[in-house]
């Protein structure tokens, strides 16, 4: 099985947001980037929020191939 390809997010945040991040990644021994995720996907279950799976987003057959338009 492949490993999912990642992609960037970049965005700012309050300081005080910022470290609270910190203190709840490290109380749970994660990286700020996997404490995002998981709070994400958190909420996504929480609210009924479907998480698409990797190859529902790269094998979408109603988007065009790449070169054609």
């Amino acid at each position: 099985m492949a490993t999912a390809k990642t992609t960037t997010l970049t965005f700012r945040i309050e300081p005080g947001l910022k470290e609270a991040l910190r203190a709840a990644a490290t109380r749970e021994h994660r990286s700020i980037a996997n404490m995002v995720e998981v709070l994400i996907r958190d909420h996504c279950g929480r609210n009924g929020i479907a998480i698409p799976e990797q190859d529902e987003l790269f094998n979408d057959s109603s988007k065009p191939a790449k070169g054609s338009r």
